[in-house]
């Protein structure tokens, strides 16, 4: 497209700061970057030094927003434009707009969906700074939530945590760090897709993380209802139907599962 491109390793790297500053920018909009902008550049831009963060903040400040919001069974998200500051998200607002978590949506595919819906907000955004209609709201300190990096035992499933917290674990955790947990051979079984079954509190007698007879899937018995898993994958095999896994396994009513020690 004839676009200048600078890919630093840093940016605390002096040259690059040296060919930002010689832009002489209205603007720098940031989306999706893993270091923090020192306060040079962020007086550098004539009218605003934007983020976009993929949340309704002041709530899931953090690197994981979209994960947070699935894990906490939020019905809505959204993505939030904001100023930059020194404090990690807490930027006035200057644009907001929320959108419905559907119904067995994972992160990955959440992310996607945001991704379209950021860039419209950012061109909003950016008409309004040059304008000169831009207003910034200052985030309600009272509302801050906070999330976490992600680390891939973060993906080993308790079975003793009921079903409907299991299935927004696999949810959020899809495609990193992925959900998983471990067969009775003690291989390692990543669960990409599964659904809830909640039939009240502790009505299942049998131990959490036994397999259980059922339709559909693999049923799996959780602290509080069941689990039925739709799509796994199995150590060094491809992500398969849980119908198409059962086919060639060994797995069977009164099994238990996430016995080992480690996740795969």
């Amino acid at each position: 497209m004839g676009l200048d491109v600078a890919q630093p390793s840093s940016v605390r790297d002096p040259e690059f700061f040296r060919q930002l500053e010689a832009l002489a920018p209205d603007c720098i909009l940031v989306a999706s970057y893993s270091e923090f902008l020192r306060k040079q550049f962020l007086e550098l831009p004539r009218l605003a030094a934007l983020n976009v963060h993929p949340s309704l903040l002041p709530r899931h400040r953090g690197a994981t927003p979209i994960p947070a919001a699935i894990l906490a069974g939020d019905e809505v998200s959204g993505v939030s434009i904001q100023r930059i500051a020194m404090e990690l998200d807490a930027g006035d607002i200057l644009l907001a707009r929320e959108t419905p978590i559907e119904p067995g949506e994972t992160a990955g595919e959440m992310t996607l969906r945001l991704a379209e819906f950021s860039g419209e907000l950012c061109i909003e955004a950016l008409e309004r700074l040059a304008s000169g209609s831009a207003v910034f709201i200052p985030q309600d300190p009272d509302e801050v939530t906070l999330c976490k990096k992600l680390e891939k035992a973060d993906g080993f499933l308790d079975w003793t945590r009921p079903a409907v917290e299991l299935e927004r674990r696999i949810r959020a955790f899809n495609p990193w760090p992925g959900a998983h947990t471990t067969l009775p051979s003690g291989k390692g079984l990543s669960i990409w897709r599964a659904r809830a079954i909640v039939r009240g509190a502790n009505v299942d007698p049998k131990t959490p993380g036994t397999v259980v007879e059922g339709e559909g899937g693999i049923v799996v018995t959780s602290g509080d209802g069941a689990l039925v898993l739709e799509e796994v994958q199995a150590a060094g095999k491809r992500a398969m139907a849980a119908t198409e896994f059962l086919r060639g396994s060994r797995v069977s009513p009164g099994d238990r599962l996430g016995l080992g020690k480690e996740a795969p």
